[in-house]
């Protein structure tokens, strides 16, 4: 079965072209986390067929990657071989990207692949900030011994997707700082892989605001030390050269986690 796991935070605008996408990959089941919701997505999604759409549906916002370990555990539950990853306000023209994320998974025995979106010709596009960041995530990826095979790509960023033995072997709880489960992956031995390209600005996401420009930069790189800390054995600590890298880490809602992981079984 395959399985689409759609965060979804307030993208009435978007939410119902993604999971028109998703249907024509075609998936089996997509599961849209809705939380922290005051706008109409909850009654766009609920559009859809049951059999093909089923919500789950928090009151409260879980913070960001949160919601994607949420379904994965609910997939998981479900009997999923292969799930898909996709942010609710990524409407653009994808379905190729996933439909390549999802036959590395079910056909070439990939067991995390990920999206290029820094494809020759983006990089001259970046911020500092933003040129740091990726920095970061190639050395963590030259760290994890993949930095040829994949790069800077990260699954903290773009259309991913991950196999049944990911499901089984990772701990799912981990999927909310994704370098981290970057890591484990490669320390299980689970085979990584890219295998989409697509640029950022090619991916729908609206522009949002500088500012959360910049916290989502320092929350992917607070990930990445965290990552590159447990990969050298030490306490997964977001500081580097006296500076603590939080962004929205701090909104990360793993109580709300860990009580839908304990209910799940």
């Amino acid at each position: 079965m395959l399985v689409a796991v759609v965060p979804v935070k307030n993208e009435a605008s978007s939410i119902k072209r993604v999971i028109q996408n998703l249907l024509t990959v075609p998936v089996d089941l997509v599961i849209p986390v809705l939380n922290g919701c005051n706008d109409r997505s909850e009654q766009i999604v609920r559009g859809f067929p049951a059999r093909l759409v089923q919500p789950l549906v928090f009151a409260e916002a879980l913070g960001i990657d949160i919601p994607r370990a949420v379904g994965a555990i609910r997939a998981r539950t479900l009997g999923a071989q292969t799930v898909l990853f996709v942010d609710g306000d990524m409407d653009g023209d994808i379905v190729k990207v996933l439909r390549e994320l999802a036959a590395a998974v079910t056909t070439k025995g990939v067991d995390l692949t990920l999206t290029n979106c820094y494809p020759a010709g983006e990089l001259v596009r970046l911020s500092d900030l933003a040129s740091y960041l990726l920095e970061m995530r190639l050395t963590l990826n030259r760290e994890l011994g993949l930095a040829q095979l994949i790069g800077p790509a990260s699954p903290s960023h773009g259309p991913h997707a991950v196999s049944r033995k990911f499901l089984t072997r990772i701990p799912l709880r981990e999927l909310a700082v994704p370098p981290v489960a970057l890591v484990l992956t490669a320390q299980k031995g689970l085979k990584i892989g890219v295998e989409a390209t697509i640029a950022h600005r090619h991916l729908g996401s609206p522009f949002r605001s500088p500012v959360h420009a910049r916290r989502i930069a320092e929350t992917i790189i607070g990930d990445c030390l965290e990552a590159l800390n447990l990969t050298r054995g030490l306490p997964r600590e977001r500081s580097l050269n006296g500076v603590t890298y939080l962004g929205y880490h701090t909104e990360r809602r793993f109580d709300l986690l860990e009580a839908f992981s304990l209910l799940e079984g």
